[in-house]
């Protein structure tokens, strides 16, 4: 290599870094397959009308398809999405913190974004969302 130009090998590292994860996500495809073809091939496949019939946790279905949901649990849900991802970004925002030459910049920056979730949670409070009744 010692003929190639700088640039040249510094892009053959780059892209054969590529190169391992497209491998990798080959061998993960592949891998699916292989487990969904195995499957396939080994299940006994014997259709009757029991089997055919919608399973709603061991009990018989009774009545229509279509229920209503009630949309609080995906507000809770989605409010927990939010503080779990509020918790993400914390820990490595303590990591950096402790750094020397990131205290002040950091700490403003984390005091926004929890500024923008509290505002968010306050907005919800508001409006009755946590409420449960």
């Amino acid at each position: 290599m010692a003929d190639l130009p700088e640039s040249t090998v510094l892009a053959s590292d780059y892209f054969d870094s590529y190169s391992v994860v497209g491998l990798l996500a080959l061998i993960g495809v592949l891998f699916v397959a292989v487990a969904f073809g195995a499957g396939r091939l080994l299940r006994p496949v014997v259709p009757t009308p029991e089997k055919l019939l919608t399973y709603e946790c061991g009990v018989d279905p009774v009545g229509e398809g279509w229920a209503h949901t009630k949309v609080r649990y995906y507000v809770y849900a989605f409010l927990y999405v939010i503080f779990a991802v509020d918790s993400i970004f914390l820990f490595p925002w303590a990591t950096v913190f402790a750094a020397p030459g990131y205290g002040a910049t950091t700490l403003v920056e984390m005091f926004i974004f929890l500024g923008f979730l509290a505002v968010g949670l306050l907005y919800a409070w508001k409006k009755g969302v946590l409420e449960w009744t």
